[in-house]
This record gives structure tokens, sequence and C-alpha cells, in this order.
């Protein structure tokens, strides 16, 4: 039963007065008093699948947030309250969702930012476009963490510049991971030139030094992470702070180039993330660095050209192979001797979404039938293309354009007959398949369990096409849910053994209201 309650609360062809009765139902069910309560769980799962309606009025929305304030600080992050419906005082945590999602008041901001409650200073601190006294007042707060919370979502240049300043640690290691910090202050968190050292942080706040954070802390109230460290110069905040500005685009390649032969594995690797860094120090980490996956982050990285591809493409790793692969501009002939050795995966390439229309028709004509599959499975390909993929004598290139949009109904009924089970899950999950199609599919011989959970949630499905889905045990639970289902195969399911079909089945906009009335009833 309580799986039906929480299907019909996600119903979206629940009639209101029915909303009504389950919203008093979850209203009137105290919160859980306890893990092992099944009562009180099963109020929160109604409210959590209530709020997500699109349906409700004002007095509905207004009986569920009035349950606890979770619930009203979701439904003011989905649109259902506004902010006259909302008193900080009362609900502040929805009042400071609505200052997020950019529909709060402004005099919010000015009193939260002087609440007492830092967790609520912190909370503002991460919302966007504050007011300039209000983000001045979170600079200077007196908790570290609402300073370095702010120093993380600010967008203002000036603001980041003076808070790459901070004298907490904490605060500029926020700072060195923020893209919109000014060029200058990254660089100068990395070299620290006209920057005195950080007072304080996190570690040395709550420890005498030296203290190093050991892994098996016995300490049930301490937050800091495994490794921590300090002895004055605040050794693990400094080391965080390097490592997110040389990962950090911008950051100044200069300023970056400096760690590329550093002892910490870390920063190298973050080194050999960075995007804008001159040619001979890609260079020098190849040919220094032993490390696979540092090697691997060079071969994808953007700012590397095709002679580190053509180098990599070599390399006796597959993860790093797999990386050059990934690299958007790799060169298609790279990429061909690549499908010969590695093992490439089902999505498309950056370089084969970056493809011009020339690149592309040299990719389907290839003779290497694993670079035509890699070009089939661009979905934007133009008609003729993806049609000549579509007739593709190999069973891995058709599989890869089966899915796309513009496929007629004969082509992909010549796929079957050419291909069979290798591409008739592929060709069930095109959105263009007609339901006489599915039911082809559906009912082919041996059964293909994948096109199955595919039919299952297709739009087109027909009734003769989800009934042998429900042989399935994956697909049962989808097909349950299909508006296309009969009204009386769907009300049998309100007594499947699987209660993941019950709830489906209880969902389903075809389960007549007469039903829904009864089971509320």
């Amino acid at each position: 039963m309580n799986r039906i309650l929480c299907g019909l609360a996600a119903n979206p062809a629940l009639p209101p007065e029915l909303v009504d009765r389950l919203i008093a139902l979850a209203a009137a069910t105290p919160e859980p008093s306890s893990p092992s309560d099944p009562a009180g769980h099963l109020a929160e799962v109604l409210v959590w699948r209530l709020d997500e309606r699109t349906d409700l009025g004002p007095a509905q929305v207004a009986a569920l947030a009035a349950r606890d304030e979770d619930t009203a600080t979701r439904l003011a992050r989905t649109g259902h309250l506004r902010a006259s419906d909302v008193d900080p005082a009362v609900w502040p945590l929805a009042a400071l969702a609505l200052i997020d999602e950019g529909r709060g008041l402004p005099e919010w901001a000015r009193r939260f930012a002087a609440d007492p409650d830092p967790s609520l200073r912190r909370q503002l601190a991460s919302c966007p476009g504050l007011p300039a006294d209000v983000e001045d007042a979170l600079a200077a707060d007196a908790d570290p963490e609402v300073a370095a919370e702010l120093a993380w979502c600010a967008t203002s240049a000036p603001a980041l510049a003076l808070l790459a300043r901070h004298p907490h640690a904490e605060v500029r290691r926020a700072v060195a991971g923020n893209e919109a910090a000014p060029p200058a202050a990254l660089a100068a968190l990395l070299t620290g030139d006209a920057l005195e050292p950080a007072r304080s942080c996190l570690v040395c706040d709550s420890r005498e030094i030296p203290f190093t954070h050991g892994p098996y802390c016995q300490d049930a109230e301490c937050d800091l992470l495994p490794g921590a460290e300090c002895d004055g110069t605040h050794g693990s905040t400094l080391h965080d702070t390097w490592q997110r500005a040389l990962s950090n685009p911008a950051t100044p390649p200069a300023a970056v180039a400096a760690f590329a032969e550093h002892p910490s594995v870390l920063l190298r690797w973050a080194v050999a993330e960075h995007p804008g860094l001159p040619a001979h120090v890609y260079a020098r980490l190849l040919a220094g660095d032993p490390l696979p996956g540092i090697r691997a982050c060079v071969a994808r990285n953007p700012g590397t050209g095709p002679e580190v591809s053509r180098v990599l493409a070599a390399d006796p790793e597959s993860d790093v192979r797999r990386a050059v692969a990934h690299h958007p501009r790799t060169p298609f002939d790279v990429l061909g001797r690549l499908t010969l050795t590695t093992r490439l995966g089902p999505h498309p390439l950056p370089r084969i979404s970056a493809a011009t229309p020339e690149e592309l028709a040299e990719g389907a004509a290839s003779a290497n039938a694993r670079v035509r599959m890699l070009v089939a499975h661009r979905h934007d390909l133009p008609p003729e293309l993806r049609d000549r993929l579509a007739a593709d004598p190999d069973a891995s290139v058709a599989k890869a354009v089966a899915p796309h949009q513009g496929l007629t109904p004969e082509r992909l009924r010549a796929m079957v007959a050419l291909h069979g089970q290798q591409v008739i899950a592929r060709v069930a999950a095109n959105p263009d398949a007609p339901g006489d199609l599915l039911t082809e599919l559906a009912r082919h011989e041996p059964p293909v369990r994948r096109a199955l959970r595919e039919i299952a949630s297709h739009p087109n499905a027909t009734a003769e096409a989800l009934l042998p889905c429900l042989a399935d045990v994956k697909a049962r639970v989808r097909a349950a849910a299909h508006p296309a289902l009969p009204p009386g195969i769907v009300v049998g399911l309100l007594d499947d053994p699987d209660p993941e079909v019950v709830e489906a089945a209880a969902g389903n906009p075809a389960l007549p209201s007469a039903v829904m009335a009864d089971l509320l009833a």
C-alpha cells in the first residue's frame, strides 16, 4: 500500500481532490521518530513526490509547506513558493533558497549577512548576485569559512583580488579554484610575490602545532581531512591552494610552468591539466614523468597539439591511448590507428563532434569499419551520410547509427533484416520508430531483452508492443508506467509481487480515476 500511495502522489492524472487527500495524509503523519519508523518515512516520500507536481494550487502548496521547513525549502526552489509567501524569520532556509534562485528580496541578504548563525551566513555567501555591501560584510566575516565560501562563489574580480590577500589560508585556497579570480592574484598565490604569508589555517585554528591529522582519527567531532597538517606554515592548505591554482585555466601559464618538475605528483598532475602552457612544458612532462595518469592528462589536454597526440598514441598504457582519442584535435589517421589497439567506448568523441563535413565524409568512406562506426555515433550527420551508414554491411556501424532521428521505418526494417539481433535494441531506441515496428521487435524470437527495455519506455509504443515487455523483469517496471498500457492491465499490476512495478502502475495516468479514489478511500 505504501508503494501505491507513492505512485499515486506522482501520478499526473490524479484528480485535485485526491491530491488534497494525500497532502492531508502526509501532513497528519509526524516526522520519523527513528530510522525504522515506516509511517514517518512514508510521509516523507509522499511529500517529496507531491512537491514535484506541477499542478499544485496555492492552498495545496501552503498545506505542504506547513509540514516542515525542508518541504518549504524544496517548494521555494521548484517555484511553488514566492517571496511574498516566505517569512525569513520562520523559514530561513526557504528564504535563502529564494535568494539563491534570484527570487529573494535584497533586504533578506542584508539580514542574513548579520545573522548570528554562521551556517546561514555560509549559505548566503554561496548565492549569486549579492549586493556589494553584503559581499563586503561576508568578506570581513569573523568566521573564515564564510569568507571562503564567498571566495569560492564570487564573480567580482576586485572582490576576489582582496580575498586572495585574506589573512586566513582557507580563504586563499578557495580563491585559487575560482576561475573568475584575476590572473595576477592567482599567480601571486603560487609565487607568493607581494603577498604576506597567511596567519592561520583551519588546522592551527583548532589544534596545537605542529600537528598532522592521521587517517584513523577517533574524534567524532573532528572535521579535518586526513593528511591535514600545519607546523606554522599551513602546509596542507598551501599545497591544496597550489593544486587548485595550477588547475585553474585563468592562472598565467608562466606561473604554472614553474611547477612542472615539482616532487608532488598531485601538483604535476594539475600542471598537466592546464590548457595554456607552452609546448616545451608539455614535452618536459612527457619526457620526464613516469606516471601514466599524468601522461593521460597531457594527452587529453586541449592545449596540446597533434604532435603530442602522435607520440602518445603509441603509449604502452591503454588509458593514455584512450585519452589521446578524446583530444578534440587528434588527427583522423591517429584515431584510425587507435581503433586497432584501444577500446574507445560508445560515445561520440570530441574530435568526431568537431569534424568538418569533408572529414566526416572521409571517415564514413574509410575502409576501417571502426572509423566508420566513430562517425556513425555523431547525431547530426547530413541525411545522405546517415543513410549510407545505416546501410553499412558492418553491424557495429549500423548499430551506432540506428538511434538517429530521420531514419525512415523502411530503413530501420532493412537494418533489422540485414543484421538481426545485433541492431534490434538500437533500432527500438530510435525516436522515430513507429508503433507497428516496435510491436514486431517486441515479438521477436528469441526475445531481445535490451530491446524490450527500450520499447517499454518508448513514446510510440502501443499496447501490443508493451504486453511482451511485461515478461522481462526490468522492462516490466517501465511498461507498468506507460500510458498506452490498457487500464485493465494497469489495475492488475497493482497486485504485482514486485513493489517497483506496483509503484509504477499506481503512477500510470491510464489508471482509472475511480480506482484511484478507491485506493485512497
